[in-house]
């Protein structure tokens, strides 16, 4: 994944590990230099690697690899502070998800501005599973964003992360407000 940097210095010089005879030897010396030069990006990597599987830390193209392993799906209008803050807090969001508890804070993570949720609070069991919710109780949610900058806020995010945290049966609306 990592492509080569032209003049990366290696940490592990291999001349530092040839035997003495060798390592006076100019064109050991030179060879060795060369393949220094091929394996510095991959030493790199492997000495950077908790770097890189940090969501906090990952360079930009890692974070869509990171997503995968935690199988959130990140939004394109999302900042990257954003992304990274879903992927590092997907586990704790996944615990709440279906829960106005978990909505709140997966907006809270990707959205910058105030949030508004109102629901209906409504309930209903069952003692087998149906195909279907209940159509006699009303489940419903709003949410209404206050975003700090109205450019970084997308409707079409907001309501794929609605869509995603709020349980399935529970109907959703979503109002963007101008700060």
């Amino acid at each position: 994944m990592r492509a080569g940097v032209p003049n990366l210095a290696t940490s592990y010089p291999l001349v530092n590990y040839l035997p003495e005879v060798y390592s006076d030897d100019p064109f050991m010396v030179r060879w060795t230099a060369g393949l220094d030069e091929v394996l510095a990006t991959l030493v790199n990597t492997i000495d950077c690697l908790d770097a890189y599987v940090d969501p906090l830390l990952a360079p930009a193209d890692f974070i869509r690899w990171l997503a995968g392993w935690v199988g959130v799906v990140l939004d394109e209008t999302w900042s990257v502070r954003a992304q990274r803050a879903v992927i590092a807090q997907a586990v704790e969001l996944y615990r709440m998800r279906g829960t106005m508890t978990g909505l709140r804070r997966h907006l809270e993570v990707v959205v910058d501005g105030r949030i508004e949720i109102t629901e209906s609070g409504g309930v209903s069991a069952s003692q087998r599973p149906r195909p279907e919710p209940p159509r006699d109780i009303e489940h419903w949610v709003h949410v209404r964003v206050l975003p700090n900058d109205p450019r970084t806020t997308s409707a079409e995010a907001v309501l794929a992360v609605i869509r995603a945290a709020k349980p399935v049966h529970v109907m959703h609306s979503l109002e963007v407000m101008a700060p």
